[in-house]
Protein backbone atom coordinates (compact mmCIF):
# COMPACT_ATOMS: atom_id res chain seq x y z
CA UNK A 1 0.00 0.00 0.00
CA UNK A 2 1.32 3.40 -0.97
CA UNK A 3 -0.01 6.85 -0.25
CA UNK A 4 -1.82 7.95 -3.41
CA UNK A 5 -4.05 10.84 -2.30
CA UNK A 6 -4.15 13.50 0.41
CA UNK A 7 -7.62 14.81 1.19
CA UNK A 8 -7.80 18.20 2.90
CA UNK A 9 -10.64 19.48 4.97
CA UNK A 10 -11.20 23.18 4.24
CA UNK A 11 -12.47 25.27 7.17
CA UNK A 12 -9.99 24.98 10.01
CA UNK A 13 -7.29 23.40 7.82
CA UNK A 14 -6.88 25.57 4.70
CA UNK A 15 -8.39 28.76 6.10
CA UNK A 16 -8.86 29.99 9.64
CA UNK A 17 -12.42 31.19 9.14
CA UNK A 18 -14.41 29.35 11.79
CA UNK A 19 -14.85 32.52 13.92
CA UNK A 20 -16.40 34.15 10.85
CA UNK A 21 -18.75 31.21 10.34
CA UNK A 22 -19.81 31.40 13.99
CA UNK A 23 -20.58 35.10 13.63
CA UNK A 24 -22.60 34.55 10.46
CA UNK A 25 -24.56 31.65 11.96
CA UNK A 26 -25.42 33.81 14.97
CA UNK A 27 -26.45 36.58 12.58
CA UNK A 28 -28.84 34.20 10.79
CA UNK A 29 -30.39 33.18 14.12
CA UNK A 30 -30.90 36.80 15.16
CA UNK A 31 -32.49 37.61 11.80
CA UNK A 32 -34.83 34.68 12.43
CA UNK A 33 -35.74 36.20 15.83
CA UNK A 34 -33.87 33.44 17.66
CA UNK A 35 -31.30 33.90 20.39
CA UNK A 36 -27.80 32.44 19.92
CA UNK A 37 -26.54 30.31 22.82
CA UNK A 38 -23.02 30.32 24.16
CA UNK A 39 -20.93 27.34 23.03
CA UNK A 40 -23.49 25.84 20.68
CA UNK A 41 -21.51 26.59 17.52
CA UNK A 42 -18.59 24.45 18.72
CA UNK A 43 -20.92 21.76 19.97
CA UNK A 44 -23.24 21.52 16.96
CA UNK A 45 -21.56 23.10 13.95
CA UNK A 46 -17.78 22.57 13.95
CA UNK A 47 -16.81 20.20 11.16
CA UNK A 48 -20.36 19.94 9.81
CA UNK A 49 -22.09 21.50 6.82
CA UNK A 50 -24.22 24.65 7.03
CA UNK A 51 -27.24 22.53 6.16
CA UNK A 52 -26.72 20.14 9.06
CA UNK A 53 -25.75 22.95 11.43
CA UNK A 54 -28.75 25.20 10.69
CA UNK A 55 -31.17 22.27 10.64
CA UNK A 56 -30.12 21.22 14.15
CA UNK A 57 -29.96 24.78 15.52
CA UNK A 58 -33.46 25.54 14.27
CA UNK A 59 -34.83 22.18 15.44
CA UNK A 60 -33.44 22.76 18.94
CA UNK A 61 -35.63 25.86 19.06
CA UNK A 62 -38.72 24.08 17.78
CA UNK A 63 -38.37 25.43 14.23
CA UNK A 64 -38.82 23.04 11.31
CA UNK A 65 -38.34 24.66 7.91
CA UNK A 66 -38.78 23.49 4.34
CA UNK A 67 -35.80 22.59 2.18
CA UNK A 68 -36.51 25.67 0.07
CA UNK A 69 -36.39 27.97 3.09
CA UNK A 70 -33.25 26.27 4.38
CA UNK A 71 -31.62 26.79 0.98
CA UNK A 72 -32.44 30.50 1.25
CA UNK A 73 -30.78 30.71 4.67
CA UNK A 74 -27.68 28.91 3.38
CA UNK A 75 -27.48 31.17 0.33
CA UNK A 76 -27.86 34.26 2.52
CA UNK A 77 -25.01 33.14 4.76
CA UNK A 78 -22.82 32.24 1.77
CA UNK A 79 -23.34 35.70 0.26
CA UNK A 80 -22.35 37.36 3.54
CA UNK A 81 -19.32 35.07 3.84
CA UNK A 82 -18.05 35.95 0.36
CA UNK A 83 -18.54 39.66 1.00
CA UNK A 84 -16.53 39.54 4.21
CA UNK A 85 -13.79 37.33 2.78
CA UNK A 86 -13.42 39.60 -0.25
CA UNK A 87 -13.04 42.60 2.05
CA UNK A 88 -10.01 41.07 3.77
CA UNK A 89 -6.66 42.28 2.48
CA UNK A 90 -5.00 39.00 3.50
CA UNK A 91 -6.77 35.69 4.10
CA UNK A 92 -6.14 34.01 7.48
CA UNK A 93 -4.39 30.74 6.65
CA UNK A 94 -2.44 28.43 8.94
CA UNK A 95 1.34 28.26 9.41
CA UNK A 96 2.91 25.50 7.38
CA UNK A 97 0.15 25.21 4.78
CA UNK A 98 2.23 26.59 1.94
CA UNK A 99 5.24 24.39 2.75
CA UNK A 100 3.10 21.26 3.11
CA UNK A 101 1.42 21.79 -0.24
CA UNK A 102 4.81 22.49 -1.84
CA UNK A 103 6.12 19.18 -0.47
CA UNK A 104 3.05 17.27 -1.63
CA UNK A 105 3.26 18.70 -5.14
CA UNK A 106 6.69 17.09 -5.42
CA UNK A 107 5.06 13.65 -4.92
CA UNK A 108 2.75 11.65 -7.20
CA UNK A 109 -0.12 12.11 -4.68
CA UNK A 110 -3.40 13.53 -5.87
CA UNK A 111 -4.69 16.39 -3.74
CA UNK A 112 -8.37 17.04 -3.07
CA UNK A 113 -10.62 19.14 -0.86
CA UNK A 114 -13.26 17.21 1.09
CA UNK A 115 -15.47 19.67 2.93
CA UNK A 116 -19.02 20.48 3.93
CA UNK A 117 -18.45 24.10 2.92
CA UNK A 118 -20.29 25.70 0.01
CA UNK A 119 -18.42 25.29 -3.29
CA UNK A 120 -18.47 29.02 -4.06
CA UNK A 121 -16.75 29.70 -0.74
CA UNK A 122 -14.06 27.09 -1.36
CA UNK A 123 -13.38 28.25 -4.92
CA UNK A 124 -13.21 31.90 -3.89
CA UNK A 125 -10.63 31.20 -1.19
CA UNK A 126 -8.53 28.87 -3.35
CA UNK A 127 -8.47 31.50 -6.10
CA UNK A 128 -7.30 34.17 -3.65
CA UNK A 129 -4.60 31.82 -2.36
CA UNK A 130 -3.57 30.83 -5.90
CA UNK A 131 -4.31 27.19 -5.11
CA UNK A 132 -7.06 26.54 -7.64
CA UNK A 133 -4.82 24.38 -9.82
CA UNK A 134 -3.33 22.52 -6.85
CA UNK A 135 -6.36 20.39 -6.07
CA UNK A 136 -7.59 17.83 -8.60
CA UNK A 137 -11.01 17.62 -6.99
CA UNK A 138 -13.34 19.51 -4.68
CA UNK A 139 -16.06 17.70 -2.75
CA UNK A 140 -18.27 20.37 -1.18
CA UNK A 141 -21.49 20.67 0.75
CA UNK A 142 -23.26 21.16 -2.59
CA UNK A 143 -22.45 17.58 -3.57
CA UNK A 144 -24.09 15.79 -0.66
CA UNK A 145 -26.95 15.98 1.80
CA UNK A 146 -25.18 13.85 4.42
CA UNK A 147 -22.72 15.87 6.51
CA UNK A 148 -19.64 14.76 8.36
CA UNK A 149 -19.36 12.67 10.61
CA UNK A 150 -21.09 10.52 7.96
CA UNK A 151 -18.48 9.02 5.60
CA UNK A 152 -20.25 10.00 2.37
CA UNK A 153 -17.97 12.90 1.42
CA UNK A 154 -14.82 10.79 1.66
CA UNK A 155 -16.40 7.88 -0.16
CA UNK A 156 -17.46 10.24 -2.95
CA UNK A 157 -13.95 11.71 -3.13
CA UNK A 158 -12.42 8.27 -3.70
CA UNK A 159 -15.05 7.43 -6.33
CA UNK A 160 -14.56 10.68 -8.22
CA UNK A 161 -10.77 10.52 -8.14
CA UNK A 162 -11.03 7.05 -9.68
CA UNK A 163 -13.36 8.41 -12.36
CA UNK A 164 -10.99 11.29 -13.05
CA UNK A 165 -7.87 9.11 -13.02
CA UNK A 166 -8.89 5.59 -14.13
CA UNK A 167 -5.35 4.23 -13.79
CA UNK A 168 -5.13 5.35 -10.15
CA UNK A 169 -7.16 2.38 -8.80
CA UNK A 170 -7.50 4.32 -5.56
CA UNK A 171 -8.67 2.65 -2.37
CA UNK A 172 -9.63 4.47 0.85
CA UNK A 173 -6.69 2.84 2.66
CA UNK A 174 -4.35 4.59 0.20
CA UNK A 175 -5.61 8.04 1.20
CA UNK A 176 -4.67 10.39 4.02
CA UNK A 177 -7.15 12.94 5.38
CA UNK A 178 -6.16 16.14 7.17
CA UNK A 179 -8.87 17.22 9.62
CA UNK A 180 -9.28 19.54 12.59
CA UNK A 181 -12.58 18.37 14.13
CA UNK A 182 -14.03 15.23 15.66
CA UNK A 183 -16.77 15.11 13.02
CA UNK A 184 -14.22 15.24 10.21
CA UNK A 185 -11.96 12.62 11.77
CA UNK A 186 -14.92 10.30 12.31
CA UNK A 187 -16.09 10.77 8.69
CA UNK A 188 -12.68 9.86 7.27
CA UNK A 189 -12.16 6.85 9.52
CA UNK A 190 -15.66 5.52 8.79
CA UNK A 191 -14.72 5.67 5.11
CA UNK A 192 -11.53 3.69 5.77
CA UNK A 193 -9.21 6.70 5.42
CA UNK A 194 -6.34 7.34 7.85
CA UNK A 195 -6.34 10.79 9.43
CA UNK A 196 -3.94 13.45 10.60
CA UNK A 197 -5.63 15.59 13.22
CA UNK A 198 -4.26 19.14 13.33
CA UNK A 199 -4.90 21.02 16.56
CA UNK A 200 -6.31 24.18 15.02
CA UNK A 201 -9.77 23.90 16.59
CA UNK A 202 -9.32 21.46 19.48
CA UNK A 203 -6.37 20.71 21.79
CA UNK A 204 -3.75 18.19 20.70
CA UNK A 205 -4.57 15.71 23.47
CA UNK A 206 -8.25 15.56 22.47
CA UNK A 207 -7.54 14.88 18.80
CA UNK A 208 -4.83 12.39 19.69
CA UNK A 209 -7.50 10.06 21.10
CA UNK A 210 -9.20 9.61 17.73
CA UNK A 211 -6.78 10.49 14.88
CA UNK A 212 -4.09 8.18 13.50
CA UNK A 213 -1.54 10.97 13.80
CA UNK A 214 -1.83 14.33 15.53
CA UNK A 215 0.15 17.54 15.08
CA UNK A 216 -0.03 20.96 16.69
CA UNK A 217 0.63 22.68 13.38
CA UNK A 218 0.67 21.70 9.72
CA UNK A 219 4.37 22.51 9.76
CA UNK A 220 4.85 19.61 12.21
CA UNK A 221 3.48 17.04 9.77
CA UNK A 222 6.35 14.73 8.78
CA UNK A 223 5.23 13.47 5.40
CA UNK A 224 8.21 11.12 5.02
CA UNK A 225 7.33 9.26 8.23
CA UNK A 226 3.69 8.86 7.21
CA UNK A 227 4.69 7.55 3.79
CA UNK A 228 6.98 5.05 5.52
CA UNK A 229 4.04 3.78 7.57
CA UNK A 230 1.98 3.29 4.42
CA UNK A 231 4.87 1.43 2.75
CA UNK A 232 5.49 -0.74 5.82
CA UNK A 233 1.82 -1.71 6.01
CA UNK A 234 1.98 -2.66 2.34
CA UNK A 235 5.00 -4.88 2.99
CA UNK A 236 3.29 -6.46 6.00
CA UNK A 237 0.15 -7.23 3.99
CA UNK A 238 2.22 -8.81 1.22
CA UNK A 239 4.13 -10.93 3.72
CA UNK A 240 0.93 -12.25 5.29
Amino acid sequence: MVLKAVLFDFNGVIINDEPLHEKLIEQILVEENLRPRSGEFREICLGRSDRACLTDLLASRGRVVTDEYLNQLIARKAKAYLQQIEALEKLPTYPGLEDLIFSLKATPCKLAIVSGAIRSEIESVLTRLQLSQTFSLIISGDDLTASKPEPDSYQLAVDRLNQQFPDLSLRPCECLAIEDTFAGIAAAKRAGVSVVGVANSYPFHMLQRCANWTVDYLSDLELDRIEQVFSREDQDSRAS
